[in-house]
């Protein structure tokens, strides 16, 4: 699928210019998760990075286009609106959902001759570390005790009608694309892989987030944080270190 110019600027969100930056940090949102949650990352990220937030179809100002139900296909949008800001290295971070389409973005990559310089993967297991999961095969309720487990989502969201009934569609199809999805087996990336998880995620233990290291010949980092699903909450200095350090390594 080829994006128009206007249907591939939809997909990217720049919240703080870098004009004098050495790399862009492509940052994907987990399932139900939009541009916005990486608002205070790109704010406090080095002026050497750029941060650059992927906006998925069916939510905010995107909330009436079709959502994406399956991973290669938000892959393969993803790497078409990111191929104009290939003048710099590019690196992405994605959290949950994010870390398997940021993978999925990152073989497209390698294979259009500019793979990425870095993966962050975040909060999930490695893609050949397979779960059945049924969440999006759930009634409302099913959902929104999933969405309070995790407690990723505004409370205030889960308990409005009218905005539970807004997000819904989006969580839905999210996670339908996460849930279906199937590693295809192939060659590694070339990239170092840092992986970042929480000690107490229930939905990546830390050897199954471990077993990053086996997709890529680029080395890889494991990164254990106290908390669950969205331990980066709590720990954004940290992970913007993390970052930092492998994205504007000190120079000897």
């Amino acid at each position: 699928m080829t994006l128009t110019d206007g249907a591939a600027d939809s997909w990217i969100r720049r919240f703080h210019p870098a004009p004098d930056a050495r790399v862009r940090l492509v940052c994907l949102p987990h399932a139900g998760g939009s541009a916005s949650y990486w608002y205070p990352m790109s704010a406090a990220t080095a002026a050497g990075i750029e941060v650059l937030a992927v906006q998925y179809p069916g939510r905010q100002d995107r909330r009436h286009e079709p959502c994406v139900e399956t991973v290669e296909a938000l892959a393969e949008q993803v790497t078409e609106a990111l191929l104009p800001h290939r003048d710099l290295p590019l690196a992405l971070f994605g959290h949950s959902m994010g870390a398997v389409v940021g993978f999925e973005v990152a073989r497209r990559l390698e294979d259009l001759g500019t793979p990425p310089v870095a993966l962050f993967a975040s909060g999930r297991r490695a893609p050949s570390r397979h779960r059945d999961e049924d969440v999006h095969l759930r009634g409302v309720d099913g959902i929104v005790a999933e969405l309070r487990k995790l407690d990723g989502t505004d409370p205030r969201a889960l308990q409005d009608p009218e905005l539970l009934r807004m997000i819904l569609p989006a969580v839905r199809a999210d996670y339908k694309a996460v849930e279906t999805y199937r590693y295809r087996p192939g060659p590694p990336l070339s990239c170092p892989v840092d992986v970042l998880v929480g000690d107490s995620d229930e939905k990546a233990t830390v050897d199954e987030a471990g077993s990053w290291r086996d997709h890529t010949t680029g080395g890889s980092a494991l990164h254990v944080f106290p908390g669950g699903h969205f331990y980066l909450a709590h720990h954004q200095g940290e992970i913007v270190r993390i970052v930092t350090d492998r994205l504007l390594p000190p120079v000897s």
